[in-house]
């Protein structure tokens, strides 16, 4: 089911980031009014200069209670981007990622319940750690691995908690994001294969590269979070994924051919912290939110290697 209300004007945070810029874009092809909130940490300002002109800008930490309630207050709904999401780093800057990951997150929430305004927010598929099987529902066990998906559950838990006062706040379980302009600590495991490549220098694997990833294009998630935002859906948890598993090794050899080179990935020990197996089941987005998502990974990784 779909409501046909058409909301006017939105807050983005972390609108200058990889998923935010693209759902930026996104909503002012749409014709809404779209405020950036960014406090341009990891964000940057070159992301959305091509719609600088169509949306407003302000340079505001989560953190920063009263700068966020003073926009956000005026607004028909938010989209809750903006985090810190490097895995690795969430290991040695703990402190800093529940200050950001959580309390803002809080700050998000707690604004959204005094005016009644609706959330949508960048949940993701870290919160189930390595799943007891697959694909993975949205009522699979919560189980992180690391420090950055602790965050992430955290968040879950002042959903639910505000939800029951009454907030309207959907988190989207986002799966392994892929796409152009993802840099820094967002920077996947295609977008680090493709960097090499361009560099003639060998894709790096670390362990046996049998890990397997459901990979899921950024512009699909931009989509995703407008179709919660616009559905009659006031609560829960979705998955954001394609349902499809890739393994590193898999994804090594298309991203190889694609490039033209006669290459072989390197091999090193594995990462702390990384989930072995992760596959999204779409049923219940698709259902309730009659969202699926549309770009094939082979069609994905094309974007990279332009002809």
């Amino acid at each position: 089911m779909r409501e046909s209300i058409r909301f006017v004007k939105f807050v983005v945070t972390g609108g200058a980031g990889f998923v935010g810029s693209y759902l930026v874009k996104r909503l002012v092809r749409e014709n809404h009014n779209v405020t950036v909130l960014d406090s341009l940490y990891r964000g940057k300002l070159e992301n959305i200069s091509q719609v600088s002109k169509d949306i407003e800008f302000q340079k505001i930490d989560i953190r920063d209670f009263e700068s966020m309630r003073n926009v956000i207050k005026n607004s028909d709904g938010v989209f809750h981007e903006a985090a810190l999401t490097d895995v690795g780093e969430s290991f040695t800057k703990q402190e800093e990622y529940v200050d950001v990951n959580v309390r803002g997150t809080e700050n998000v929430f707690k604004i959204a319940k005094e005016f009644g305004i609706k959330v949508v927010y960048a949940s993701s598929s870290s919160v189930y750690g390595n799943p007891e099987k697959t694909p993975i529902t949205e009522d699979s066990k919560r189980a992180p691995i690391n420090p950055y998906g602790n965050t992430k559950l955290e968040d879950e838990f002042l959903a639910e908690k505000y939800g029951k006062d009454g907030t309207s706040i959907i988190g989207l379980r986002y799966f392994n994001i892929y796409g152009i302009g993802q840099t820094g600590s967002y920077a996947g495991v295609i977008t680090k294969f493709i960097n090499n490549l361009k560099d003639k220098k060998q894709p790096i694997i670390f362990g046996d590269g049998e890990q397997k990833r459901d990979f899921i294009f950024v512009e699909d998630i931009a989509r995703a979070n407008i179709a919660a935002m616009k559905s009659n859906v006031k609560n829960g948890f979705f998955n954001v994924g394609t349902g499809i598993t890739t393994s590193i090794n898999q994804l090594a050899e298309q991203t190889i051919v694609l490039s033209g080179l006669k290459i072989e990935p390197r091999y090193e020990k594995p990462l702390a912290g990384d989930v072995f197996t992760s596959q999204a089941d779409t049923s219940m987005i698709k259902k309730l939110l009659s969202w699926e998502y549309q770009t094939k990974l082979n069609e994905g990784l094309k974007i990279f290697f332009p002809l």
